[in-house]
């Protein structure tokens, strides 16, 4: 097990809160804990705004026709990063076969829903009209499905009398933001392979 710490690539596509989660939870000494290399978006975006404000590197690698293509490229940006783990924070892309050749098992995201229920664009409108009195958020490995990689870690949001779309999605986000800072911040490192594997 190695006390370096975990070097992330962070994938975004919006305003850049559960970023802006990550980033000030960074631990700023001692060994382990982990450490926002770069921040990768789509398009230009605020969150790619606060990456810049905290000195982290950012790129743009812009959604094309052509999807392989376009997988391959995002491939190559954060392949030069060296990252033990990529994080998709609120990424509105599908990563295709050409991205998770090279980091599936070491690609993570967070989902507001308790999965495998309501996958998707829209977890939280989804679970509303179904009426459910329990949702919540998920931490999943990414694999080729949309949400249904292995599951790492959840929190479940009572549904409250009254909620709207907006009410639920805000606390499952700030259930998300805390979720995922202590995910990273017990992630561990382990060099016994070679390659490096990242334990939670």
């Amino acid at each position: 097990m190695s006390c370096q710490p975990v070097e992330l690539v962070v994938l975004v596509s919006g305003t850049g809160t559960l970023l802006q989660a990550i980033l000030d939870n960074q631990p700023t000494s001692g060994d382990g804990g982990y450490r926002v290399t770069l921040v990768v978006a789509d398009k230009e975006c605020p969150a790619l705004d606060r990456a810049r404000r905290a000195g982290v590197e950012a790129a743009v690698v812009e959604m094309e026709a052509d999807r392989g293509a376009w997988n391959a490229r995002l491939a190559e940006t954060v392949a030069a990063a060296h990252p033990d783990l990529v994080v998709s924070a609120g990424f509105m892309r599908i990563l295709g076969p050409e991205f998770l050749e090279r980091f599936q098992g070491r690609t993570i995201n967070t989902h507001p829903s308790l999965l495998p229920a309501f996958p998707g664009a829209d977890a939280v409108g989804d679970a509303l009209a179904y009426g459910v009195k329990v949702t919540g958020c998920t931490v999943h490995y990414v694999d080729a499905g949309v949400d249904t990689g292995e599951i790492i870690a959840q929190r479940a949001i009572a549904v409250e009398d009254g909620d709207t779309k907006e009410s639920l999605h805000e606390r499952i986000k700030q259930a998300e933001r805390e979720q995922i800072v202590a995910l990273l911040g017990r992630a561990q490192l382990h060099q016994e392979t070679g390659n490096g594997k990242v334990t939670f």
